[in-house]
């Protein structure tokens, strides 16, 4: 059988040392995202919906670049910002770590902060991560793809994102049937309705996006922080109101476990501008913090999330 030639590609060169499976698995909950799919090492597929029409990347390593294959009507958007996705473009200026962030650092030094661009789609996850544990987090996601995905264009059976005009138009039951309750439905629905200016976040001055996000109701300073992260590459978010994050930073920057978001920002404060680099460094290199008794679920924090940091994959070898 003869796989469908894809409409263009394109030579990905970047200054830094990039990591493809650290950086695009900041994207994934487990191995079997609809949309965003890794298949080999350092080979990954994603789906994504571009102002041109759907489109499908294929971002594999080719010796020290990277090679970005499209299919579908969106093709020439999706290759003009893939260096942007894989973070071929992330700056590590004022990032001088020390101590032990600095030994994450020389052992992690693939991982860039990617700058996505498409705001919708990664607001997805993070919404649906508000208040509820991983699992259902996941599980909720998936019935939302199967629900309004449709297949992506090119050779990989995947899904892309759901469109906006549709997921604006789920009902409150719609929403309940795929396990998704008022809370969390209604953040979704809104920033459905207001797609087209979110999509405009990534041309203001970051500042100006962060405002346009906390604007909408429900997406409070740990959504914006997931989102700013990943599709505005913001290195110094700070996923403010995450239930671990202080005792897992507090744990192996100070070697004991505390909590509160003051003392977080407190030890994050020499590495500002990539406060949010060192967090996902300290997830990826860092001891675990050792449980005392029973695992605390998802409590009723407001409209934010309640679970562990950092929820992802950790890529087969």
């Amino acid at each position: 059988m003869t796989l469908e030639a894809p409409r263009g590609t394109r030579r990905i060169e970047s200054r830094l040392p990039l990591d493809l499976d650290l950086t695009l698995d900041l994207f994934v909950r487990g191995p079997f995202d609809p949309c965003t799919r890794r298949v080999a090492r350092e080979t990954w597929w994603r789906a994504l919906r571009t102002p041109l029409g759907p489109a499908t990347l294929l971002l594999a390593r080719d010796g020290p670049n990277v090679l970005a294959s499209a299919w579908g009507e969106g093709s020439e958007w999706a290759l003009e910002v893939a260096p942007d996705l894989v973070g071929a473009n992330d700056d590590l200026h004022g990032f001088e770590p020390s101590g032990v962030v600095r030994d994450y650092h020389r052992r992690f030094p693939g991982l860039r902060i990617p700058r996505a661009r498409r705001v919708v789609q990664c607001l997805l996850l993070p919404v649906l991560e508000q208040r509820v544990t991983g699992h259902e987090a996941k599980q909720n996601y998936h019935a939302l793809l199967r629900r309004l995905g449709e297949p992506a264009p090119g050779p990989e059976p995947l899904l892309l994102p759901p469109d906006p005009k549709r997921m604006a138009k789920l009902a409150g039951f719609e929403l309940r049937e795929l396990g998704i309750e008022a809370s969390r439905g209604d953040v979704l629905v809104e920033a459905a309705r207001r797609a087209r200016r979110l999509e405009e976040l990534p041309a203001l001055p970051l500042a100006d996006a962060q405002r346009r996000l906390l604007a909408i109701r429900g997406i409070g300073p740990w959504t914006m922080a997931e989102v700013a992260r990943l599709a505005l590459g913001d290195a110094d978010s700070v996923s403010v109101g995450d239930y671990n994050l202080p005792r897992l930073v507090s744990y192996n920057l100070l070697g004991h476990a505390e909590d509160g978001d003051d003392l977080l920002l407190e030890l994050l404060a020499p590495f500002s501008g990539h406060r949010g680099r060192v967090c996902l460094l300290v997830g990826l290199g860092g001891r675990s913090v050792p449980r005392r008794g029973p695992r605390r679920g998802a409590g009723p924090l407001g409209r934010e999330r309640a679970s562990a940091f950092p929820r992802r994959s950790k890529p087969a070898s």
